[in-house]
């Protein structure tokens, strides 16, 4: 397995594999959905405010993760993870955890300070992401599931208490995706 950068070429690549992992696990509305969100993300791909990895055995791409910048008035660099998909056949196999942990590697080379997701808190412990406090970070909108909204400092420092709400990529600008 390897690991590549995509850039917007791979936007149906990376649709139809979203769209096929969340129909699977989710059902056919979180499956458009989803596919939707990545399609957005996908065209809007440029290695600075939208990052995109994806794991590959060979040619076939199994797994990929998108990580995309909050924007707050402080100086901080603050990447949010998600969203993350791997091939059925190929989850419980450790892809997800090596591409994350890829990716959060990746974005400690580019000085980000904190990493955020929002997701299984069960999943994301396993790569070192932690219960986060809107009251520490807040998200850029409303929370559905306040449990979910998980983050780890990327320095030696303790994650920061920013007092605004950050802004997001505009693909993610839409409360069905919180």
């Amino acid at each position: 397995m390897n690991h590549k950068v995509l850039d917007k070429n791979s936007q149906g690549e990376a649709t139809n594999l979203f769209t096929s992992v969340f129909t699977l696990s989710e059902g056919e509305k979180e499956g458009r959905l989803i596919g939707n969100l990545v399609s957005k993300l996908s065209s809007g791909i440029d290695n600075q405010e939208i990052i995109c990895f994806g794991a590959y055995e060979g040619e076939s791409i199994i797994g990929s993760i998108f990580l995309t910048r909050l924007r707050f008035n402080e100086a901080i660099r603050v990447y949010m993870l998600a969203p993350v998909a791997v091939k059925k056949e190929h989850q419980r196999m450790g892809i997800g955890q090596a591409l994350i942990n890829f990716g959060l590697n990746e974005l400690k080379n580019r000085s980000v300070s904190v990493a955020i997701t929002y997701g299984d808190p069960s999943y994301y412990s396993k790569v070192g992401f932690q219960a986060l406090s809107e009251n520490v970070i807040q998200a850029p909108l409303k929370l559905l599931m306040p449990e979910g909204w998980l983050g780890q400092s990327l320095t030696e420092e303790p994650i920061p208490t920013i007092k605004e709400r950050p802004t997001c990529v505009e693909a993610f600008n839409d409360p069905a995706y919180w």
